[in-house]
């Protein structure tokens, strides 16, 4: 089964109303639906914005639910000059930059079990990710994600990401669902379509292109799914 997290109800919603064959489970306050898409047997979560939300959204999801790998789609910033708005972004892999023992004497970023940095997504998801984004018809870009309990709108925490962990994307849930699925041995990918630029401008512009960018995503979730129907277990 595949496991889609989406952080809010626009990155998610319109993916849930995809499935077929339904089914609901609450568990922790999440809504669980569980069904198939074009055949493909999926389970769809909207987590909430935020780490946190995110880790315990992937956890639920992998002990209650027979997933055998996890995309999370919605919407980010950009970090790089060359991301704009609308461009589609596929982790190569994710990191938290707000996780800081520094002061332990380890790195920025360090995340201590993992005993990394940086958390490697699955590089053949991620590949038929990106090759169902350009079958759709979308501008991707591939590099690392950076996920924080920071919405991102400020110049100068843009360029820290970009220059510290050579990040092309922020945003506030992937880092932890990756950290979650590394965890426990699981394959995952993140999805994200830019709605801002992660400055200054960002509180005016996340507001107009963020429906834009989620309904990018849901659909190259949905092309990637075509491409997979018989890749998954359907009972």
């Amino acid at each position: 089964m595949l496991g889609i997290i989406g952080a809010m109800d626009v990155e998610i919603q319109s993916v849930k109303e995809k499935i077929t064959s339904k089914t609901a489970t609450k568990i922790a306050g999440i809504d669980f639906v569980c069904g198939f898409i074009e055949n493909v047997m999926v389970c769809a979560a909207q987590c909430s914005p935020g780490k946190v939300n995110a880790a315990l959204c992937a956890q639920a999801m992998l002990d209650n639910f027979d997933i055998d790998a996890v995309i999370n789609i919605g919407v980010g910033c950009s970090l790089n000059e060359n991301v704009v708005i609308k461009n589609v972004v596929i982790a190569t892999d994710v990191c938290e930059y707000d996780i800081d023992i520094t002061a332990l004497g380890e790195p920025l970023g360090f995340i201590n079990g993992l005993n990394t940095i940086k958390i490697k997504t699955d590089a053949q998801l991620s590949e038929k990710l990106a090759r169902a984004a350009i079958n759709y018809g979308e501008k991707i870009h591939r590099g690392t994600i950076a996920s924080g309990d920071t919405f991102i709108a400020d110049t100068a925490l843009k360029e820290k990401l970009a220059r510290q962990f050579g990040a092309i994307c922020g945003e506030m849930e992937g880092g932890a669902i990756g950290h979650v699925c590394a965890a426990n041995g699981v394959p995952f990918a993140v999805l994200r379509s830019i709605s801002d630029g992660g400055d200054e401008k960002s509180q005016l512009d996340y507001p107009t292109f963020k429906k834009i960018a989620a309904d990018i995503s849901t659909a190259i979730i949905v092309e990637y799914i075509k491409t997979e129907q018989n890749q998954y277990t359907l009972f």
